[in-house]
């Protein structure tokens, strides 16, 4: 392989496909990244064994065709270190990538392209067309509350699931739940669930531009997106997401209102003096205010106050402060509408713009992504984020 390309066009699908090769690997050849050369063109391509990447840039000059692989990590740190503007010439030869730029010169050890590991293709199950600003939306909205190294394996990761008018996602970690849905139509016949590992969704979310659409193809065991510069290909989660729609609470009579930004603000003031480990406060509400307290063992002590449209009777309830905050960040620039029924029962939180969102759900469960039999249902017309946060004991 023997190739001229400028640096920025080498740049933009190596930074993008280095990001899903893990430092710690099990084959030497996972911390490399596969390039091959077709006619005008280099693909870059990069895995976990989880997620694959392929990014497609324009070559200057293509000298001899071919196909390689180089250490990750070396290679984008070389490249991003030459001059602007710069012109590099790639030779693969006798187990060597030689980089020529100007009068730099630099030999990377390379592995045989043939011992990477590529994704197979597979039979397609369905797939859905939506726009990339509102597929990152989803997931900017509900991502937060996956789970990192559950044992529960299919909680470290997000629920997608298509019907024939809506796509759904739904993001849990057993103790808070987060789910978004998107009005739109699609040629499913038949209700579909499958998992994207925490991974796969944080990749994804980064390669979401500002417009255009994009489609997402799901195969019995992989999700494929497809962009002219990209390829995107993730494992599935296999396993069943757990029944969400239990842990909906219904019913809830203490309804209060109140601004995002000025609920948030107050909370995380409130954080600084909560228990470092359990980060838990106290929030109790009367007639049009809701008060939090914290403290921690250092017999420190923090109280805010904060004026909310609420009329019902009085409750207190203990919360995770970080999950209150998360979901407040999330919905900024709004009012948030909160249900609540009693101390030992979860809260529902939504955009003030959603109220009577979670009429269509099911009754409380006891820990969010509970197993149980309820069943997915379709959302109400104009349904947005809904958002389950569990009480903790104080």
């Amino acid at each position: 392989m023997q190739i001229v390309i400028s640096r920025e066009a080498l740049l933009k699908p190596l930074t993008m496909v280095s990001s899903v090769v893990e430092r710690r690997h099990t084959l030497p050849v996972l911390a490399n990244v596969l390039l091959s050369v077709e006619k005008d063109q280099l693909s870059v391509t990069g895995t976990d064994m989880e997620v694959e990447l392929v990014g497609r840039t324009p070559v200057d000059e293509v000298k001899k065709a071919g196909a390689v692989t180089v250490p990750a990590r070396k290679f984008l740190d070389i490249s991003r270190s030459l001059a602007d503007g710069t012109m590099l010439e790639l030779t693969a030869k006798d187990d060597k990538l030689t980089l020529k730029s100007g009068r730099s010169r630099y030999t990377l050890a390379t592995r045989p392209a043939t011992e990477f590991p590529l994704v197979e293709d597979e039979t397609d199950s369905f797939s859905v067309t939506v726009a990339q600003p509102l597929l990152g939306e989803l997931l900017d909205r509900t991502g937060f509350s996956m789970a990192q190294q559950d044992v529960r394996y299919y909680l470290n990761g997000m629920l997608f699931e298509a019907a024939a008018d809506y796509l759904r996602v739904v993001a849990t970690d057993g103790h808070r739940l987060a789910m978004d849905t998107l009005q739109m139509k699609n040629e499913v016949k038949d209700l579909q669930q499958v998992i994207l590992p925490r991974k796969g969704v944080l990749e994804l979310a980064k390669l979401l531009g500002e417009g255009g659409d994009i489609t997402l193809t799901f195969g019995k065991n992989h999700i494929r997106a497809r962009m002219p510069e990209f390829t995107f290909t993730s494992k599935l989660v296999d396993g069943a997401f757990p029944p969400y729609q239990r842990v909906l609470p219904k019913g809830g009579d203490k309804v209060l209102s109140a601004d995002a930004d000025t609920l948030r603000q107050a909370l995380t003031r409130a954080a600084i003096l909560s228990n470092e480990k359990y980060h838990g406060v106290r929030l109790i509400l009367s007639k049009g205010e809701v008060q939090i307290h914290a403290n921690n063992p250092e017999q420190e002590e923090a109280e805010e106050a904060v004026a909310v449209d609420y009329s019902g009777d009085d409750i207190e309830m203990g919360f995770n402060v970080s999950y209150l905050i998360d979901v407040l960040t999330t919905l900024s620039g709004g009012r948030v509408r909160v249900t609540l029924s009693n101390p030992d029962s979860s809260a529902l939180v939504e955009p003030e713009a959603a109220a009577g969102a979670a009429d269509s759900s099911g009754g409380d469960g006891d820990e969010a992504g509970d197993d149980g039999d309820g069943g997915a249902k379709a959302p109400a017309e104009g349904t947005e984020a809904l958002y389950v946060i569990m009480p903790m004991k104080l």
